[in-house]
C-alpha cells in the first residue's frame, strides 16, 4: 500500500507518529540538506540493502523533488508489506514550506 504527502501533511503526521524516513538521495545531496531522523540510502543502493528496512510499520521514501522516491515506492511495493509514503515535491517542498531555513539546491 502506498500513498503520498504533501511537506506540510507530512510535518503535521511527524506530530503523532514516528515512521522511517528514508532518504533515497546521494550522499552529497544529503550532506547538504535533510529532514532531521532522516536514514540516507541512496536509490541505487536499495536492493542491496532491503534488509536494513522494516517489514512492516510506516515508511515515508524523499528525494529532491519526489521523482526518484515514487520509483523506488514501486520497487519496495512487492518486498514489503509497510506502508508506503512518498513526499510530494521532496525536501525542496519541505524547504519551501515547513523548514524555511533549510538549505536549498
Amino acid at each position: 500500500m502506498s500513498s503520498s504527502f504533501s511537506a506540510p501533511e507530512l510535518a503535521a503526521h511527524l506530530l503523532q507518529c514516528s515512521p522511517l524516513l528514508l532518504d533515497v538521495r546521494e550522499p552529497w545531496e544529503f550532506d547538504i540538506c535533510h529532514i532531521d531522523g532522516s536514514t540516507n540510502i541512496p536509490m541505487g543502493q536499495i536492493p542491496q540493502r532491503l534488509r536494513e528496512l522494516p517489514a512492516d510499520g510506516e515508511m515515508v521514501v524523499i528525494c529532491h523533488h519526489g521523482i526518484r522516491s515514487q520509483r523506488v515506492i514501486r520497487f519496495l511495493q512487492p518486498q514489503t508489506s509497510a506502508r508506503l509514503i512518498n513526499l510530494d515535491g521532496g525536501v525542496d517542498a519541505w524547504a519551501r514550506l515547513v523548514d524555511r531555513d533549510m538549505p536549498v539546491y
